[in-house]
């Protein structure tokens, strides 16, 4: 009897002590994770298998956890939806395509085989896809953008880059504001018998050329001559001077902001800049669904794209994200893939930008078999975890790195738009001036009027008459004088 209770001892000593060694053979395994909510698999909780691939930021090893973007988003799905789930990375490395033999490979691959229930990755929703498996509402909107390295497409300044702070319609407006001011002022000088009171006599020094020379003084921050003396002149040289201190202040704002950016050194701001250019190669991941959007694209610059990566194929496209990041680092090779990623690689490396186009506007959904049950719930929960705020929350959390503090912001030229109330600003001012030139003109023709007892209309036409037109009327004075001698 003792003999069979110690042989019976030792039988579930060593089931135990084999079950505990299988368990931790599992944990060793870097390809399947468990994880489960918050009530436990002990409940009856369903369990789901969950494939997905590891990139930065979505899905990353640390520590043999799993952490990352979508390992979150998984995490807040089972809460709502209470399941529990194994998380496995894809055995090929790859998203999902057709394969030569007709067959899905990756993530796609996986699902239709029944190796997984749901794919939670940065898998992008496709026709192609669609068609044979599910998707839910995307859960990140993205992009295909152009990832490059600075020092590869940076270039020289051009000769007249100090005109880039101001846009060509802000430089136009400039012009017409400066032309139209010193005509103003040539103008009032003449109707002000504060600045020219004796029209036959003096000579008036607010000449059209004298008053180009004022206008552009005052741009250049210097006093020059003649000094108005009328109110009327003083008041549109005030309003000149206040524009030209602030447009100076812009000027050297946009133009500082200009210098430390690195937007305008860009070359390549779009794919078809890419397509014209011979020093970079460019290419995109093998299998990838922006690999298909050029190839079904009827757009020809999208087709000179895909005939240029098919034709290099084995030389342009790359394997994984990480190996585009570094090829992009270490040689003279432009990447083309989600932009959403290619904004983290530019923060995480600082001598990495993103091109400004981005085309095929896209999203990340979560993939599942056809007939499950899991898709629309799936879906309603994406969407409340979208309105409630947590996925922006996610997004800020995983995408926020060291080099963000350093990223600077896009640059653009100053629009006139930006200037619109200096350019109100100085047109009333110059109205005001002519209106208080026409008063001051006023003014004298009505003291003028009671000496020679003429009316005050008549008196203010002669003089209007004889400021506008003073050769005129000199030569014909001249004339007379010259038949009453003769």
């Amino acid at each position: 009897m003792d003999k069979g209770l110690h042989f019976t001892f030792c039988v579930i000593t060593t089931m135990l002590l084999l079950r505990g060694s299988s368990l931790a053979g599992k944990k060793k395994d870097p390809k399947m994770w468990a994880g489960t909510d918050s009530r436990g698999p002990e409940e009856g909780l369903p369990t789901l298998t969950v494939t997905t691939i590891l990139e930065d930021p979505y899905v990353m090893v640390r520590s043999a956890e799993l952490e990352g973007y979508c390992i979150d988003l998984l995490k807040a799905l089972a809460a709502m939806l209470h399941f529990s789930y194994k998380v496995k990375v894809v055995g090929d490395g790859q998203y999902g395509a057709v394969s030569s033999s007709g067959n899905w490979t990756g993530m796609i691959g996986e699902i239709l085989r029944q190796e997984a229930d749901i794919a939670v990755a940065p898998l992008t929703v496709t026709s192609a896809r669609e068609e044979v498996v599910s998707f839910t509402t995307p859960f990140l909107q993205t992009g295909i953008g152009i990832l490059l390295r600075k020092d590869t497409v940076s270039q020289e300044m051009s000769f007249f880059h100090f005109l880039a702070p101001f846009s060509k319609e802000t430089w136009t407006g400039l012009l017409f504001a400066y032309v139209l001011t010193c005509f103003c002022l040539f103008l009032v000088a003449r109707l002000s018998p504060c600045e020219w009171n004796e029209p036959k006599n003096e000579e008036n020094h607010f000449t059209f050329l004298n008053s180009l020379w004022f206008g552009a003084g005052a741009l250049a921050l210097q006093g020059v001559t003649p000094r108005p003396k009328a109110l009327s002149v003083r008041v549109i040289a005030a309003v000149w001077w206040l524009f030209t201190i602030a447009l100076l202040a812009a000027y050297i704002a946009n133009f500082t902001a200009l210098l430390s950016s690195g937007s305008e050194q860009l070359p390549i701001q779009t794919f078809e800049d890419l397509v014209k250019q011979r020093k970079l190669e460019f290419g995109t991941l093998d299998g990838s669904s922006t690999f298909y959007f050029f190839k079904n694209s009827k757009n020809p610059i999208h087709q000179m794209i895909y005939e240029y990566m098919d034709k290099r194929r084995d030389h342009v496209l790359v394997k994984t994200y990480q190996e585009a990041v570094q090829r992009v680092l270490e040689s003279n090779y432009a990447f083309i893939g989600e932009s959403i990623s290619q904004d983290l690689a530019a923060a995480r490396h600082c001598d990495l930008i993103r091109a400004p186009e981005v085309i095929g506007a896209r999203g990340f959904g979560i993939a599942t078999t056809q007939a499950s049950l899991w898709t629309k719930k799936l879906s309603v929960a994406v969407l409340k975890l979208r309105e409630s705020g947590d996925l922006e929350y996610l997004r800020n959390k995983w995408w926020e790195t060291s080099c963000l503090h350093k990223s600077r912001e896009r640059w653009s030229p100053l629009q006139p738009q930006a200037l619109g109330g200096l350019f109100l600003t100085l047109a009333i001012g110059l109205a005001l001036g002519v209106i208080a030139a026409v008063v001051e003109l006023s003014n004298k023709s009505r003291h003028a009027a009671g000496h020679v007892k003429k009316s005050c209309c008549s008196v203010f036409t002669e003089e209007m008459c004889t400021r506008l037109r003073i050769k005129e009327n000199t030569r014909q004075s001249q004339e007379t004088s010259g038949r009453a001698n003769a």
